[in-house]
């Protein structure tokens, strides 16, 4: 069954969801689990907009059969399974668009690339409402994301140049100007995924520093494929290439420096008395990373589910998945 195409989607939805199907399409290779949840937030709010006219009737029925076989088809997908890992997916995603074209708009670095990435993180925070409503600090990062694509865009139009970063004198008040509609942003070209190498650091506050890659409250993002949890389902109305994360803690002054100056060194013996791999250790990492946005959505269950397999796997050397 294909994907239903811009092409399909009726008149009375079109200004609706049409950005968001736009996303889905341009990430179905890149990015399934992204695709996946940007028609999920389709399918749903066509849902509010409208059910009862024919041709939305049957676009919509479309869709949600669409998004079943998709679950289907990826069933290995813990981001799609399990909605504490899509949440953390789509907010870390969201939020590597949103730095790279903060550090680019304020490194005066205009372009359409620069306006389709702080539009299409705007729409991923939308999207993101999938699963309720977004904490303050997101809320505030898609206001500004939203607020700056229709900035620097109008600059540009009219042969002005951008100030970047926030607008020294109004640029809080700024963020309340709404985007009208009608200024062009469907035909922006330009990347929407951010650049593979982004990272992570501690940086915190709504607008980062140049060089910044991430408040500290942001989740990791779980990798592609992983344990087998008991998977989540998506409620839906009516009856909801991927860009790892290259984060690496870097040992401080006070831990891990003894390491680095010793040739020989060897990590300690295992308390358990087995002998794990290097892959067993990463495992056990992804274990954790799981329990850690779970914990970030305060889902006690799923925290304690991953940190017992992790506590068994390294323990024991077998993986509990």
């Amino acid at each position: 069954m294909s994907a239903p195409s811009l092409a399909d989607i009726p008149a009375s939805l079109k200004s609706s969801i049409q950005k968001y199907m736009r996303i889905a399409n341009e990430h179905e290779r890149r990015d399934p689990v992204i695709s996946y949840y940007c028609r999920l937030y389709a399918m749903q709010h066509g849902m509010t907009v409208d059910k009862q006219s024919p041709e939305a009737r049957k676009f919509l029925v479309s869709l949600m059969d669409y998004l079943e076989k998709s679950k289907q088809t990826l069933a290995d997908e813990e981001a799609v399974q399990n909605e504490v890992c899509g949440q953390a997916h789509l907010e870390n995603y969201a939020l590597k668009l949103f730095l790279y074209a903060d550090n680019e708009d304020r490194a005066g670095r205009f372009g359409k690339n620069v306006i389709k990435a702080f539009l299409t993180s705007s729409q991923l925070l939308d999207v993101m409402t999938t699963f309720g409503e977004l904490n303050e600090d997101l809320a505030k990062n898609r206001q500004y994301a939203r607020w700056k694509a229709f900035y620097i865009n109008k600059c540009l139009q009219n042969g002005e140049t951008p100030v970047a970063g926030p607008l020294p004198e109004d640029g809080e008040e700024g963020l309340s100007v709404p985007v009208p509609s009608g200024v062009g942003f469907d035909n922006v070209a330009g990347p929407s995924v951010p650049p593979s190498n982004m990272t992570f650091s501690t940086d915190s506050g709504l607008f980062p520093t140049p060089g910044a890659h991430a408040p500290p409250s942001t989740p990791q993002d779980p990798p592609r494929s992983g344990s087998h949890q008991a998977p989540q389902s998506h409620h839906y109305p009516g009856g909801s290439s991927h860009p790892s994360s290259s984060y690496q803690p870097q040992p401080g002054p006070s831990q891990g420096s003894h390491i680095a100056a010793s040739n020989d060194w060897t990590p300690p013996p295992n308390p358990g008395g087995v002998q794990l791999t290097s892959q067993q250790y990463q495992t056990g990492i992804r274990y954790c990373k799981f329990a850690s946005s779970a914990m970030q959505y305060e889902d006690a269950q799923t925290a304690i589910e991953n940190l017992t397999k992790a506590l068994k796997l390294l323990t024991t050397g077998v993986d509990p998945k």
